[in-house]
């Protein structure tokens, strides 16, 4: 790892924060220093390209203007305004720090990076980036950028995929943030990251601090940031049941933990859960599969395979093969054993879809011509 002397320092962050000044995005929540406003674009924009995120963000602005009205909203409200962000569990982890803040802050915001983690889903990174834009706390916000341009520009050799590294990077950012921008320096590394010095169709060529980027001078650019390859997600397969009544679609409501709880789906039975040898015919596994609904929930029900390929759903580390069903089931069928309930195509618009869920629906029109 490459080490700057002071007169290098200075140099650097003067370059960054000229090309910031006169090239910084113009993103709303840069239109000011509102904690409330960095933390929901920082939670947003995980995992979560810009120009998605900014519809998302101004319409959950106007819906939810203060950490108050956040902290009192119905989830359900809550989950249509996140409706196709994904990582479902970021929007709910945003209600429970709005209450921690309502409740035991008196609505004041921890001005620390170390007080910042304390508050539910903000991490070392999230804590950085509103410690420092809102409360000029010169400390580094070290995501996937930072990871990117500091690798690059000092030779840091540290294996990104590990969870041990993100305190060597720190460690080596730390001495090159400005004290009176410490904002700025964070946000033009976030641009930096994402033009010059992005992940592929990088241009050191023509970049603001070309002469600082070590890997661009020695050549081997395409050597960092070093990351070990991720585990491939596990397939798991799944059986999708659509059935329809009278009074609508029946839908089942998630579990209170794992993946997508609390939602309202078509119930998914997995697979490799039914009772049947894994030689078993697709006749054999169906047949099982009606037995155990009614033994279950007791709902007699007759299924048949749709049409087309599965309908398929990747996570971070499992990737969902959804084989389609459809039955018909009548409306006075007795919902007491199961842990949903009828809701009507009129009323889906007012229902907080997942991804995997719009998938199933759009699969099902298209097969059924519905």
């Amino acid at each position: 790892m490459i080490e700057w002397s002071p007169t290098k320092i200075a140099a650097f962050q003067k370059t960054l924060l000229n090309w910031y000044d006169h090239n910084k995005r113009d993103l709303p929540w840069r239109h000011g220093h509102d904690p409330y406003h960095v933390w929901i674009s920082e939670i947003m924009l995980q995992q979560t390209q810009v120009q998605t995120v900014i519809p998302y963000y101004q319409r959950f602005m106007k819906k939810f203007p203060t950490v108050q009205a956040l902290a009192v909203a119905d989830e359900s409200d809550l989950m249509k305004a996140w409706e196709g962000l994904g990582y479902y569990s970021r929007a709910r982890n945003l209600q429970k720090a709005a209450r921690q803040l309502v409740e035991d802050y008196d609505g004041q915001w921890p001005t620390t990076a170390k007080e910042l983690q304390n508050l539910s889903g903000i991490g070392p990174y999230t804590a950085g980036a509103i410690a420092s834009i809102a409360f000029n706390q010169p400390v580094p916000a070290v995501d996937g950028n930072a990871f990117r341009v500091f690798s690059r520009l000092l030779e840091i050799d540290a294996d990104i995929a590990k969870p041990q590294s993100r305190r060597i990077f720190e460690k080596a950012i730390q001495p090159l943030m400005p004290k009176d921008r410490p904002g700025d320096f964070n946000q033009a590394i976030m641009d930096l990251g994402t033009s010059y010095m992005s992940a592929t169709n990088y241009d050191s060529e023509h970049s603001p601090v070309k002469a600082f980027n070590q890997a661009y001078l020695d050549g081997v650019e395409d050597h960092y940031p070093v990351k070990t390859k991720k585990k491939r997600p596990v397939p798991v397969k799944y059986f999708g049941l659509i059935s329809r009544s009278e009074k609508g679609f029946l839908f089942e409501k998630r579990p209170s933990n794992g993946i997508l709880s609390g939602f309202w789906m078509f119930p998914l039975i997995k697979a490799d859960e039914l009772p049947v040898k894994p030689a078993a015919s697709e006749k054999t596994v169906l047949a099982t599969l009606e037995k155990q609904f009614l033994e279950t929930y007791q709902l007699p029900i007759h299924v048949k395979k749709l049409a087309g390929q599965p309908v398929s759903h990747t996570f971070t580390h499992q990737k969902w093969q959804i084989i389609l069903l459809e039955t018909t089931l009548s409306s006075q069928v007795d919902l007491s054993f199961f842990p949903g309930k009828w809701i009507p195509e009129a009323e889906f618009s007012d229902v907080a879809f997942t991804k995997v869920q719009s998938k199933m629906w759009a699969r099902y029109q298209a097969e059924t011509r519905y």
